[in-house]
């Protein structure tokens, strides 16, 4: 069995050692997480169920698929690579917005993207039972559903914020309130 490795990182998001990720979560430490939100042409947003044997977030919703940023990895590359290992399709992601996470689980870096996908998909059952696309409307109920993983929600409440700042051009119309 492999250990997952890391980059950990500082306050300032800069490299100071390779861990595992697994001493990265018991120890606190700072790593880099790359997220992937996927919209389908109708602007709607892809939402699912995290299996209920996983070891994170066990039958949680979540609007986001993501992963660790391997070591000597950007961002940006790995958002792309958790799309084609969770949903079995390429893009290229386009970088939203990044902050620092006190987490759940642990402190780390998210970076959130944005990706349109089109065509046939094939989520990878270890990491979504379930999916469908919400209008987001239907997104704005969800996350406020005491199933939906807490880091999301965070995430979800600073992508609203940067809408309503102007701090990025939307790829659609402003979601509505929470």
């Amino acid at each position: 069995m492999s250990t997952e490795r890391v980059e950990r990182v500082d306050d300032n998001d800069e490299v100071v050692a390779v861990v595992s990720r697994a001493d990265a979560i018991s120890h606190n430490w700072l790593h880099r997480i790359a997220t992937i939100v996927c919209r389908d042409p109708e602007g709607r947003t892809l939402v699912h169920r995290r299996p209920d044997d996983d070891s994170r977030f066990p039958g949680q919703y979540n609007w986001m698929l993501g992963g660790a940023v391997e070591v000597s990895e950007s961002y940006e590359p790995a958002a792309a690579r958790e799309l084609r290992e969770e949903l079995g399709v390429r893009a290229a992601p386009e970088f939203v917005l990044k902050f620092r996470c006190e987490g759940v689980i642990s402190p780390y870096w998210l970076a959130l993207h944005e990706a349109v996908v089109t065509g046939p998909f094939t989520p990878d059952p270890a990491e979504i039972a379930w999916h469908a696309w919400l209008t987001d409307a239907e997104l704005v109920d969800l996350v406020g559903h005491e199933k939906f993983v807490p880091d999301a929600r965070e995430a979800f409440d600073r992508y609203l914020a940067a809408q309503r700042s102007g701090g990025r051009q939307a790829r659609h119309a402003p979601l509505p309130p929470r």
